[in-house]
């Protein structure tokens, strides 16, 4: 069986886990992506996810567009994987705005729960992540995805975190 093919198998056996937990979902699987652009990366952030800690995310418009991709709404769950491409939780999203880099606010920036969570760290954390990794790069204008979102699903508890109430004020890709 191929990489792609296990994978799929998997995300199929979790959706069919989240929806026993929580039924009211819809039946279409939702796109299950990673944070970061490591595998480690990707673990470190979905630990603070899992903890509670992060719930908020950034992405450049730019990377979105230059990807052909679509800008996250409220109310679309994401199934988030780690490092190794396995999912582990479900998340949905609470709240968008499309900020330029250095209007991001403070708030946001203790969403992400990264570093100390200050705006100064998440800055700099951002803008050299943007510097290696973005597809255009970094500019101090440049359009920044503010995404905010409630964990609704965490496979490591084998169950359903709270659904009910907007968690977006407190705790978000």
């Amino acid at each position: 069986m191929s990489q792609t093919a296990r994978l799929d198998v998997t995300l199929d056996s979790f959706w069919v886990r989240v929806r026993s937990c929580i039924p009211d979902l819809p039946e279409a699987m939702p796109e299950a992506w990673a944070f970061g652009a490591t595998p480690e990366h990707a673990d470190d952030l979905l630990a603070l996810v899992l903890a509670g800690t992060k719930t908020g995310t950034a992405s450049a418009l730019w990377d979105i567009e230059a990807d052909d991709e679509s800008v996250p709404e409220v109310g679309e769950l994401s199934i988030i994987l780690d490092g190794r491409g396995r999912p582990r939780a479900l998340i949905e999203t609470t709240a968008i705005d499309i900020v330029p880099f250095c209007e991001v606010t403070a708030e946001h920036a203790h969403s992400e729960g990264e570093g100390d969570r200050t705006q100064a760290a998440w800055r700099e954390i951002h803008e050299r992540f943007w510097q290696e990794h973005g597809r255009r790069g970094f500019a101090p204008e440049m359009p920044v995805v503010c995404e905010r979102f409630r964990l609704l699903f965490d496979v490591e508890d084998e169950g359903c975190v709270s659904v009910s109430g907007d968690e977006s004020q407190g705790t978000s890709r």
